[in-house]
């Protein structure tokens, strides 16, 4: 289980920067399509509850109109009887619940008041919490949650959440065995000159080892053969070896024995470096040929540091 920090604010300040937050979240995954709104509207707002005393003059307005910003003025429908205590008379019998409301009162609340308007699709819980505010909402006819999501002014949660869905979907990953490719250019530059580009894929119990191509473009010419790298823990650094063909060398030899600029074979040991988290790396390189050097590598050809 993933320990997350507390919030580092809390308190009507902070709900109203997180309403905000949510505004605009809402909004977001209506553009990507992953809520359609024809599965949410006409929807009950069953329950938009302040956590702190100072919220509750404004909390439940300002819900109403984030909702209505998203899914349309004539979307939303306020449920007041799904947040007070209620009383049912039904064959003799009177029943009073004052916990929480469940999807099959909602229903039955919406028949009971909306006349002769559209049957309600979904039903939305959003409540004040400490630091933030949470939203819920659930389709009505399957019980299904369309979108559930906690907001906060600076989004830590949902950071925090794609952080341990990713963790998950990557061992995922390592258990089915498949690979990740990675493709780096490294350009050596001083003293001597090395410029190759590789493509690797990344595998092993821990994504440790890296084993795939590499193209050659000076140290030596024009050259084609394979690499493999092994992940160290000092810096994340990767060590490893590649083993190049020199293509015009192979052209000549085929109807002579002559080097025309490289050998036949050129083996260069390298040694990568990243600079933090970003795909920016140093490198340095030292090959059979006697060429040695430092220089920029590009890890899956980013140019610069800030460009993902």
């Amino acid at each position: 289980m993933l320990a997350l920090a507390a919030p580092a604010s809390a308190g009507p300040d902070a709900t109203r920067d997180a309403m905000d937050r949510l505004g605009e979240i809402l909004e977001l995954r209506i553009e990507d399509h992953q809520i359609d709104p024809e599965a949410v509207v006409p929807a009950l707002l069953v329950s938009a509850e302040p956590r702190y005393e100072a919220s509750t003059d404004w909390f439940t307005v300002r819900a109403i109109e984030v909702l209505q910003r998203a899914f349309g003025e004539e979307s939303l429908r306020l449920c007041e009887a799904c947040m007070a205590p209620r009383a049912f008379v039904d064959d003799g019998r009177i029943t009073y619940q004052a916990g929480p409301i469940g999807l099959d009162e909602v229903a039955r609340l919406d028949d009971q008041t909306r006349g002769k308007a559209a049957r309600a699709k979904s039903a939305i819980w959003l409540d004040e919490q400490r630091g933030g505010v949470s939203v819920r909402i659930v389709d009505l006819a399957t019980g299904r949650v369309i979108f559930a999501q906690n907001g906060d002014p600076f989004l830590i949660e949902q950071r925090n959440t794609a952080r341990t869905y990713t963790l998950a979907e990557e061992y995922e990953r390592r258990a089915r065995g498949d690979s990740i490719t990675q493709a780096f250019v490294d350009l050596v530059v001083y003293p001597k000159q090395h410029v190759s580009l590789d493509w690797t894929d990344q595998w092993g119990k821990t994504n440790a080892n890296l084993t795939g191509i590499t193209i050659s473009l000076v140290d030596p010419v024009a050259g084609i053969g394979a690499v493999h790298y092994r992940r160290v823990p000092v810096l994340n650094a990767l060590i490893g070896a590649k083993l190049v063909v020199s293509v015009p060398t192979a052209l000549v030899r085929i109807v002579g024995d002559t080097d025309v600029i490289d050998p036949l074979l050129t083996g260069v040991a390298l040694t990568r470096v990243p600079f933090g988290r970003s795909n920016y790396g140093a490198v340095l390189s030292v090959s059979t040929n006697g060429v040695f050097g430092v220089g920029l590598s590009l890890m899956n050809i980013s140019l610069l540091p800030v460009i993902p």
